[in-house]
């Protein structure tokens, strides 16, 4: 997929994998997860391809602990998780930011049980993806898991189908404005309906997307920017 993207050969692409992998750490496999798909495709693009800056949004409701470890003091990645808190794996707070040269490219947005779309769309448009654009990524990753939808039975956020097409359109947006590729890459889902229905509308969204509707600043937003504004250009009011 990574060759794809950064050949040229599409501008736009997503992986359906089983078994998901934004648990699994470096020497571990832990949380249905064998192996960090996301990460071996950032390290392959990053060691093998040319590329310099990625950034990966991990929207899974499960926080992506695999990840950020892998990727906690490496300044090429840009790892954003948003995920429900307290919830397995239990890591993930606002505080971690990263560590050693990669301090402040690590954003974790932890969320309440019962958080929907003000929330959930919040911290991406107002947080997520303004240090991104100021990141200028070469390469956009998703780790994209749909496990935050009403539906499903391991976690307790809101979000609909419908939520996850806006989430890809705020993705494409900014994958636009900085002219880079965007890749999925499917982490968790566990109820088949909400998944398939999910994963439909968000690869619809990712495809042909034009921009997302306008959100209003939530409180757990401004917070958060208060805490990424330390590193990059991030500043939300609620």
């Amino acid at each position: 997929m990574v060759e794809a993207l950064v050949s040229g050969e599409a501008q736009v692409a997503f992986c359906g994998l089983r078994p998901p992998g934004h648990h699994a750490e470096p020497e571990i496999a832990m949380g249905f997860c064998l192996f960090n798909n996301v990460a071996v495709a950032a390290r392959h693009a990053l060691d093998s391809l040319g590329v310099e800056r990625i950034f990966i949004l991990d929207w899974d409701v499960h926080h992506g602990n695999g990840t950020n470890d892998i990727f906690h003091a490496d300044r090429r990645v840009l790892f954003a998780s948003i995920h429900q808190s307290p919830l397995y794996p239990g890591t993930g707070p606002l505080s971690d930011q990263g560590s050693g040269e990669g301090v402040g490219y690590t954003s974790n947005l932890p969320v309440p049980p019962g958080s929907g779309d003000a929330e959930w769309q919040s911290l991406v448009e107002h947080v997520a993806l303004p240090a991104a654009r100021a990141f200028e990524p070469q390469l956009v990753l998703v780790s994209a898991g749909f496990d935050a939808h009403r539906a499903d039975p391991l976690a307790s956020c809101l979000l609909s189908s419908d939520s996850f097409a806006q989430l890809a359109l705020r993705v494409r947006a900014l994958a636009d404005s900085v002219a880079a590729p965007v890749g999925g890459v499917l982490e968790g889902g566990y109820d088949l309906d909400a998944l398939a229905s999910s994963v439909v509308a968000a690869l619809g969204a990712l495809e042909g997307g034009s921009g997302a509707p306008a959100i209003d600043v939530h409180p757990l937003a401004a917070e958060a920017a208060g805490v990424i504004g330390r590193y990059w250009p991030v500043s939300a009011t609620a």
